[in-house]
């Protein structure tokens, strides 16, 4: 099961199209590996728009925080992943969800043009 389990999350990295077709065979859209990173947060940091948006779709959780407290939203922010940042947020992504929250994240990579879209 662990190595089923690894093969997924490797599905999520890659932007592996498959991986959907277990959420909707039953596999937790939310399911989390060791570090607490779903498939979302995964996904979306590696830059894979089109599967980030199919989990979207399935219902995953855009606010599931990973074992540090970091929200995929932060994450792609500092990974300069306009397009994802722009689907988490329709999607409903928190901005102060997490620690640091993308706020702070965004603020840090100085990115004011998000510090003052987050703050509307």
């Amino acid at each position: 099961m662990e190595e089923f389990a690894s093969k997924l999350f490797d599905m999520a990295r890659h932007g592996d199209p498959t991986l959907i077709e277990y959420v909707k065979q039953g596999v937790n859209v939310d399911l989390v590996n060791q570090d607490g990173q779903s498939f979302l947060m995964l996904a979306s940091y590696n830059g894979q728009l089109e599967l980030t948006r199919a989990l979207l779709e399935a219902g995953a959780n855009p606010n599931l925080l990973n074992d540090r407290g970091q929200s995929p939203l932060a994450g792609v922010i500092f990974k300069k992943e306009e397009a994802i940042i722009d689907l988490l947020v329709e999607h409903g992504a928190d901005p102060l969800a997490g620690q640091p929250t993308a706020v702070d994240t965004a603020r840090m990579f100085g990115r004011d043009d998000l510090v003052e879209r987050f703050a509307q």
